[in-house]
């Protein structure tokens, strides 16, 4: 009997272990009792790339806030990259969040430090050496198409350009996950397709990405996997997929 036990959840570990998102049967409700989540089955492999979309207040937020382990569930399963969010000990969710990328509508750089510094920050919080950060920064400064403003300091630059200073600085300790909040809110039409084609790039050299967004043409013509809240529920989860129509 115990030996059977064993095989069931070493089979369900392997099957976890194919994805960097595992949710299932999750829920999360507010002290004051509002649910914010209600049964979410949510399951990302591996170098997918996967929209998110909804109205405010359906809980995309939530649902972000319990994949960085800011929330714990109510109930269900939680894994991200391996990690079981609903055990996990407080003290192992800074290496946790190592694992992953998170870039932001407002891009959170460093005012008072350059491009360079601010990519180069994240290294020195994983303790990367002073020579691995001397090849790692220009290098993922040239993946972003930033290689020559690497002295500029974030006033200096466009709305897009600081998107893309967010990214690298997000991809430089070289996250298995970026979860992308908003990442083009605050930028034109142009910088929107230009950080959505960067994005395009990053997952295809291998990183699952996640982008919560609001964005419905962007949404519609990229013809990624969507994934659809409403009220704290999933209503859509199609390949291939649009933007859900609320109405």
């Amino acid at each position: 009997m115990a030996e059977k036990k064993r095989r069931r959840r070493d089979s369900a570990m392997d099957e976890i272990a194919d994805y960097a998102i595992y949710l299932d049967d999750v829920s999360k409700t507010f002290s004051d009792g509002v649910p914010a989540l209600s049964n979410i089955n949510l399951k990302v492999k591996q170098g997918e790339f996967v929209f998110i979309v909804g109205v405010s207040g359906a809980g995309k937020s939530t649902l972000i806030k319990l994949l960085l382990r800011e929330l714990k569930a109510d109930s269900g399963t939680v894994f991200v990259n391996g990690y079981n969010l609903m055990t996990i000990r407080h003290g192992r969710i800074p290496k946790f969040r190592r694992t992953l990328g998170v870039v932001f509508q407002d891009f959170r750089l460093l005012k008072d430090r350059n491009v360079y510094e601010n990519v180069a920050f994240a290294q020195r919080i994983a303790q990367k050496s002073e020579r691995e950060i001397r090849t790692n920064v220009p290098s993922m400064l040239s993946l972003v198409g930033l290689a020559g403003k690497y002295k500029a300091k974030p006033k200096q630059l466009a709305g897009g350009e600081q998107q893309r200073v967010a990214i690298a600085r997000a991809l430089v300790n070289q996250p298995k996950l970026l979860l992308a909040d908003e990442p083009t809110g605050n930028l034109d039409l142009y910088n929107t397709q230009e950080i959505m084609r960067l994005l395009e790039t990053i997952n295809e050299n291998g990183t699952t990405v996640v982008v919560v967004t609001h964005n419905e043409k962007l949404v519609n013509e990229m013809k990624k996997r969507v994934v659809t809240i409403r009220q704290g529920m999933i209503v859509s989860d199609a390949e291939n997929g649009g933007y859900f129509d609320e109405d």
